[in-house]
């Protein structure tokens, strides 16, 4: 949960970003209500709004190396507008609902092209991020993984929750499977603010994560 007044700050940080394409703040609320709500879903332990929050914190200060830190900032509300645990295809379909929702209200095309890009990137197929906003983007995703341990294991649990659905057993191999992709990349971030800050930090909360999987009544 985050407080009233940090959504508040989130409603004024969305008008500002829209206002650089010219659209009124009447029509920037209603899809500020519509992201709000979806990422207010009760079965959002993680993929919610404080996840956002944390993401923004991260973009803000990589605002200096980013092409259009608008574009950046349209891509981290919609990355996961549309999240749902047993879905293969959640990041295409959060890009469609970007340009559903943004293009009516006058965000142009050409920007939206590439934010639509920037979404997908967030699949974290391992490929080279092709921009450095999406390299920005990426890293702001991924930060939670060099977050302090206690931070890092509330983020764990909260996953889990997400896949609450989903048998122990299954569930931690599959898990283990995500960490080790992790762990086996030559580097989690590309930026080299967040490397040099939490790549270290990612890989002994990865490995121990790992390690209680592999372990889960120690």
């Amino acid at each position: 949960m985050i407080s009233p007044e940090r959504t508040e700050a989130m409603q004024k940080s969305w008008v500002r970003t829209l206002e650089a394409y010219r659209v009124s703040p009447a029509d920037a609320y209603p899809v500020f209500d519509a992201l709000v709500a979806a990422h207010s879903a009760p079965e959002r332990h993680y993929h919610n709004l404080e996840h956002l929050g944390e993401m923004f914190r991260v973009v803000g200060r990589l605002a200096a190396h980013v092409r259009d830190p608008n574009e950046l900032h349209l891509a981290v509300w919609f990355h996961d507008a549309v999240y749902d645990s047993r879905a293969k295809d959640n990041e295409k379909r959060s890009g469609e609902l970007a340009v559903d929702l943004l293009g009516p209200i006058g965000v142009p095309a050409s920007a939206l092209d590439r934010v639509v890009q920037m979404i997908w990137a967030t699949a974290h197929t391992g490929a080279a991020p092709a921009t450095r906003d999406t390299a920005a983007l990426l890293d702001a995703d991924l930060a939670i993984l060099g977050a302090a341990e206690e931070r890092y294991a509330r983020y764990a649990a909260d996953v889990r929750k997400e896949y609450a659905w989903v048998p122990d057993a299954q569930y931690r191999a599959g898990r283990a499977a995500v960490l080790q992709r992790f762990l086996s990349a030559p580097r989690i971030y590309h930026t080299q603010l967040v490397f040099e800050e939490g790549e270290a930090r990612a890989r002994a909360n990865l490995a121990r994560e790992l390690e209680g999987l592999s372990w889960p009544d120690a």
